[in-house]
């Protein structure tokens, strides 16, 4: 297969892994609603830095779709015009999907970078789709799996903008998450199918089925740990951001869950390890996971224990996405026609 076809494949797969990186520190930062509109950031394609220019001034220009705040809400410019001495309601409307109207210069950057990133991701993906089309004849899986990626890079982008509209519910972070994770494993899959020097793995029944359920314990793991993400943020808004030790105060039973539920993830994939060990079946992947997987405990032991030490609930989150994207490729591996099978 072509190599230059792998490594767009593999940039693409490099840079939504950057996105969810970004999604993290927006996460951590709170700067989910640092731009309030979308596609823009109050309304300017590059956003502002100072709050002044979020100020209705006499005498001033303003592009059509620019966005002052007034009265605690936003306000829309109508058409390209110059203001007068007076402010006039005419050439302003209400912004209507949310009532959200605060300036955080460093909130606003962060998300503003986050979002910098996904158009980057988007482009390369789309190239890859492009490129893709000379598989056409020989492989169809590439460039239908390719263009399908596209399409979830623009649902995805739909999915943010709810997510903003919504003021960051809950329930739309965690379908954007799941989105991401979709997109990871249509780009593993691509990759896969265009490496012609993919060794043959010989997983019996049980190992690989084993594997499958280890993929579907870390989804239900990622999917919990945003909701008890959910609550710290809730407890953020109570506490401030600078009362850690109280972020995990009478926490949910989602949390505990969460918590045990890890132990099941790591035994499960410490005997897949042992197994596949144990039975020669040649896949050092799995000890990568298991990695991972220590690392991933160390992370949530210091967040719990340690109030939350610096870049520790990113590192969580993208461990979790990256643990995926390696159990997946395990799977892949696994899941091709062989000519040994080990029987358990």
């Amino acid at each position: 297969m072509d190599i230059q076809f792998r490594k767009i494949a593999k940039v693409s797969l490099f840079l939504v892994y950057l996105v969810i990186i970004a999604g993290a520190v927006v996460r951590m930062t709170g700067s989910g609603m640092g731009c309030p509109d979308w596609p823009k950031c109050f309304g300017y394609y590059i956003p502002p830095t100072n709050e002044s220019e979020l100020k209705w001034q006499p005498d001033r220009l303003f592009e059509k779709g620019q966005v002052i705040i007034k009265d605690e809400s936003l306000q829309i410019s109508k058409e390209t015009f110059t203001t007068k001495s007076d402010f006039n309601s005419d050439n302003w409307e209400l912004y209507t999907k949310h009532d959200y109207a605060i300036f955080n210069p460093w909130h606003t950057w962060i998300e503003y970078i986050n979002r910098l990133f996904g158009a980057l991701a988007g482009l390369a993906t789309l190239l890859l789709a492009i490129a893709s089309i000379k598989f056409w004849k020989k492989k169809k899986r590439i460039p239908i799996l390719a263009w399908l990626v596209v399409f979830g890079m623009v649902f995805q982008a739909w999915l943010g903008a709810t997510v903003v509209y919504s003021v960051l519910e809950p329930a739309k972070i965690t379908v954007h998450m799941l989105m991401a994770l979709v997109i990871v494993a249509m780009l593993l899959y691509i990759i896969y199918l265009a490496n012609a020097e993919n060794k043959l793995i010989r997983f019996d029944n049980l190992t690989l089925n084993l594997s499958i359920l280890a993929i579907g314990l870390t989804l239900i793991q990622i999917v919990m740990g945003t909701q008890v993400r959910q609550f710290v943020d809730e407890q953020i808004d109570i506490y401030g951001y600078d009362a850690k030790s109280n972020w995990l105060k009478d926490p949910l039973l989602l949390f505990y869950i969460h918590r045990s539920f890890s132990i099941l993830v790591l035994l499960l994939n410490a005997f897949l390890a042992f197994r596949i060990t144990k039975l020669n079946l040649g896949h050092i992947k799995i000890y990568w996971v298991l990695f991972i997987l220590l690392v991933e405990v160390f992370t949530g032991i210091a967040m719990n224990y340690l109030n939350f030490p610096f870049a520790s609930q990113p590192l969580h989150l993208v461990l979790a996405s990256i643990l995926f994207g390696v159990q997946f490729y395990i799977v892949l591996d696994a899941l091709k026609p062989r000519k040994i099978s080990k029987t358990s």
